[in-house]
């Protein structure tokens, strides 16, 4: 047995190594950050003041903004602290903390999306039974087990990473502590954790996705025997949204996860990560809600009650 000692803290190599190209992505991750909270918080708070969006539909989203928000927010202060200083060093502490926070809330949204896909099952294909189908119980419920859900993958998945040894090397070729960059660095045996790993993600993935499948073939049935124009068209935008969104962020998640650490190149796992960590988060208000009539309203009347107070 060689002579080994434990890492106390990682080394994050950040985005990029060019100094020239530093200084547009710091501008370009800042605002993407700036209008993912702007858009995320801002359409919490639009929907908790607006009674008029106080409908499963939106709690959904409400949940899933708030997902979107927590898990750029664990990413994003030391993606721009990477690009403002170079490699940064932090505690093996930190970054399970960051490991765990992420992973909650990213695999939360695996599932609320899902949950998001049955909800339009129930408004498209069974509109009167609608009300009593999606109760105030069961979105709450639905939106517990998502959250549920969330806790439960981090908890096994951020054990199984740190129950490894780290040694030889603490340099993390990736702009936060994400599971396979941190888990690959292990001089440890650890095909149990990367099978753990993938198996277990695969299953929620399969899961979601069995759900959000299932829930769009009676949707697309539904529409196809639809014979007014209007809601034939009304249905599908709101299918043709979610379905986008979907697409994105599950093509990146299977990308990500579903493969042998071994197996990952990280130059290119920093580009998909790039995507479902900074600007999913900032396009799902976009993709979601500012196209949706409804949402635009009760902006325009915030907007006007804001003025009226102002006395302007």
């Amino acid at each position: 047995m060689e002579n080994t000692t434990d890492a106390t803290q990682f080394i994050l190599l950040g985005l990029t190594k060019s100094i020239s190209l530093r200084v547009p992505l710091i501008m370009i991750v800042t605002i993407i950050y700036v209008i993912n909270v702007i858009g995320n918080l801002g359409m919490i708070a639009l929907i908790i003041l607006d009674t008029r969006l106080h409908t499963p539909m939106y709690f959904f989203l409400s949940n899933l903004s708030l997902m979107d928000f927590c898990y750029s927010t664990a990413v994003f202060p030391t993606a721009l602290a990477g690009l403002l200083i170079g490699d940064e060093v932090i505690s093996y502490n930190a970054c399970a903390a960051q490991m765990y926070i992420f992973t909650v809330f990213a695999t939360g949204e695996i599932f609320i999306l899902a949950a998001m896909a049955y909800d339009r099952y129930a408004a498209v294909c069974k509109p009167l039974h609608y009300t009593t189908i999606m109760t105030t119980g069961v979105c709450v419920c639905l939106a517990l087990v998502c959250h549920a859900g969330g806790f439960m993958n981090a908890s096994i998945h951020v054990g199984e990473t740190f129950s490894l040894t780290y040694c030889s090397s603490n340099v993390v070729h990736h702009f936060f502590c994400d599971i396979p960059a941190v888990m690959v660095l292990s001089c440890t045996d650890k095909h149990f954790n990367e099978m753990v790993l993938v198996y277990v993600d695969t299953f929620n993935v399969s899961s979601a996705l069995s759900v959000i499948f299932v829930s769009y073939v009676f949707i697309f049935i539904t529409i196809l025997k639809m014979r007014s124009s209007a809601g034939y068209q009304k249905a599908l935008s709101t299918c043709a949204s979610h379905v986008t969104a979907i697409t994105i962020f599950f093509g990146t998640i299977i990308f990500m996860y579903l493969q042998p650490s071994s197996s990952h190149s990280m130059d290119t796992d920093k580009m998909a990560s790039v995507f479902y960590t900074l600007v999913i988060p900032m396009l799902n208000p976009i993709v979601y809600s500012l196209r949706n009539k409804e949402v635009k309203n009760a902006i325009k009347k915030l907007g006007e009650k804001t003025k009226l107070s102002l006395g302007l």
